[in-house]
C-alpha cells in the first residue's frame, strides 16, 4: 500500500517559520517527482514546490525566495522549509508523489499564520 504522511504544520505569527515533512512508503520514492500543493477554504488547489528526480525545483511566484524544498532519497522524506509567513500562507498543505501521470496524495496538515 501506498502512503504519504506529512507532519509540521501548526499556529505560527507572520513572519515566522515552519518545516513540513512528508514520509513516502510503498513507492520507488527516486523515481517519482515530488511536491507541495496547499489549498486554502474556498479556493483552488495550487503548486507551491516541485522537485523532480535530478533534484531540480519549481516553486510558485507567491512564495519564491521564501520557500525551500528538498528531498532524501535514502530516507523516502521530501521537506517544505517555509520561511517569513505571511497569513496568506494559511492553507491546508498537501504531499504530493507523481510518476509520469500515477499520482497519489497526503492526507494533508494544516498551517496556519494569524497573530
Amino acid at each position: 500500500q501506498v502512503q504519504l504522511v506529512e507532519s509540521g504544520g501548526g499556529l505560527v505569527q507572520p513572519g515566522g517559520s515552519l518545516r513540513l515533512s512528508c514520509a513516502a512508503s510503498g513507492i520507488i520514492f527516486g523515481l517519482y517527482r515530488m511536491g507541495w500543493y496547499r489549498q486554502a477554504p474556498g479556493k483552488q488547489r495550487e503548486l507551491v514546490a516541485g522537485i523532480g528526480r535530478s533534484g531540480s525545483t519549481n516553486y510558485a511566484d507567491s512564495v519564491k525566495g521564501r520557500f525551500t524544498i528538498s528531498r532524501d532519497n535514502a530516507k523516502n522524506t521530501v521537506h517544505l522549509q517555509m520561511n517569513s509567513l505571511k497569513p496568506e500562507d494559511t492553507a491546508v498543505y498537501y504531499c504530493n508523489a507523481d510518476l509520469f501521470g500515477n499520482e497519489h496524495w497526503g492526507q494533508g496538515t494544516q498551517v496556519t499564520v494569524s497573530s
